[in-house]
């Protein structure tokens, strides 16, 4: 998985603002509590950041869409870094 530049955030995002992530992953092992738990201790908040769930119809896997509010493209870069290496991590958008 490649990330975006620092270019293309900084062209197409207005910071600080919020950001779309989107992570699929296999649905056990708590993985959308890690991704989220990921997220905020990243950005140092106190409280999950905007999420939403789409579970494919086996229940094999799970598609996550966070929305946090990032205060620069360095801290997008940052949360892309850390949810690439989770382990049941399938696709990070």
């Amino acid at each position: 998985m490649s990330l975006p530049s620092l270019e293309i955030l900084e062209n197409n995002h207005t910071f600080p603002g919020p950001y779309v992530f989107k992570v699929i992953g296999f649905a056990d092992a708590n993985f959308t509590g890690r991704v989220v738990a990921s997220v905020r201790d990243e950005l140092g908040i106190d409280i999950d950041p905007p999420y939403s769930l789409r579970s494919t119809s086996s229940g094999k896997h799970v598609a996550i869409t966070l929305e946090p509010e990032c205060s620069s493209p360095q801290k997008v870069l940052a949360i892309y870094s850390r949810l690439m290496g989770m382990d049941g991590l399938v696709m990070l958008l």
